[in-house]
Formats: C-alpha cells, sequence, structure tokens
C-alpha cells in the first residue's frame, strides 16, 4: 500500500484577449522559435527531448509574458 499524503496546491487561470496585442506577440514569439529550430540536429532521442524541453520553455515563458 503507497501512502498518499493530502497537499493544497494553488492554481490560477490564465487566458490571453481574442485580437488582442498581446495574443499577436504570443503567437509571433511561438511562430519564430518553431521556425529556428534546427532539425538537422535531431539525430538521437537525446537531442529530441533537449529540443522538444526547450520549445516548452519558450512556449511556457511567452504565456507568462502575455497573459492575464
Amino acid at each position: 500500500m503507497i501512502d498518499i499524503a493530502k497537499e493544497h496546491i494553488d492554481s490560477f487561470k490564465f487566458s490571453i484577449a481574442k485580437n488582442s496585442k498581446e495574443k499577436s506577440r504570443f503567437i509571433g514569439e511561438v511562430a519564430r522559435t518553431i521556425k529556428s529550430i534546427n532539425t538537422n540536429n535531431l539525430v538521437n532521442s537525446f537531442k529530441l527531448e533537449e529540443t522538444t524541453i526547450s520549445l516548452a520553455s519558450t512556449i511556457d515563458c511567452a504565456w507568462k509574458a502575455n497573459s492575464k
């Protein structure tokens, strides 16, 4: 049997308004990042995971910078 500890985790909902400057900036940042990915470097699973983590981090930062 595995004991599960009770824990309180605060969560927040953020969004970006439709047709806003923030939406345009967010999409632009993500598009530039995707466009800049060098797929020639994806020669093994380590490089793929490294690139995926970097992309996720960039999307997360862009979301935090542009959402309310």
